[in-house]
């Protein structure tokens, strides 16, 4: 697997949508690892993105806009739900049957409301986009990939498996 780290601009300028800037960043940085395909030696049909927090905002709109990844993997998402409705998407996401495959993990004692992957989830599964959801008791945010002693700690085994089970992780033991 190889990955390709993405800096982008925050925050936003006065004025404009927060998401604005990050979101040309992202999908810029998407069109270069395609473009750069055979150069790298990768799939350009197997290109996903993973986001952590207000990074998972980032990827979860990247996966719904026109220049979208193959899969995405959604740690402790954030904003996907309006502060002021947990209930609902947040307008800026427009969730169909074109949304890549997505991986979402969360933690119910996270300050990051769990509601932001519930109802991401259900506006997938809605549309039939193929998706899995892990919650965990604790954890809480930020845990990212590093060990802990909470049971999260495990997600990115879960992840690798569900890479595999989508034929998008094919790697050999070395």
């Amino acid at each position: 697997m190889n990955a390709a780290l993405v800096k982008y601009r925050v925050p936003a300028a006065p004025g404009a949508l927060r998401h604005a800037a990050p979101i040309i960043d992202a999908s810029n940085a998407l069109a270069i690892v395609r473009s750069h395909s055979v150069e790298w030696r990768i799939d350009q049909h197997r290109v996903g993105v993973i986001g952590f927090s207000a990074g998972g905002h980032l990827a979860a709109l990247l996966s719904n806009s026109k220049t979208r990844p193959d899969f995405v993997l959604l740690i402790y998402p954030a904003y996907l739900t309006p502060e002021t409705d947990r209930t609902v998407l947040a307008p800026e996401f427009t969730v169909s049957a074109k949304t890549p495959p997505t991986f979402l993990v969360q933690t119910e004692d996270d300050p990051i409301h769990v509601e932001n992957s519930f109802i991401y989830y259900r506006a997938l599964t809605a549309n039939k986009v193929p998706a899995e959801m892990h919650l965990f008791a604790t954890g809480g945010h930020g845990y990212g990939l590093r060990k802990t002693s909470e049971p999260v700690t495990e997600w990115p085994k879960l992840a690798e498996a569900w890479l595999r089970a989508r034929g998008l992780f094919t790697a050999t033991a070395r």
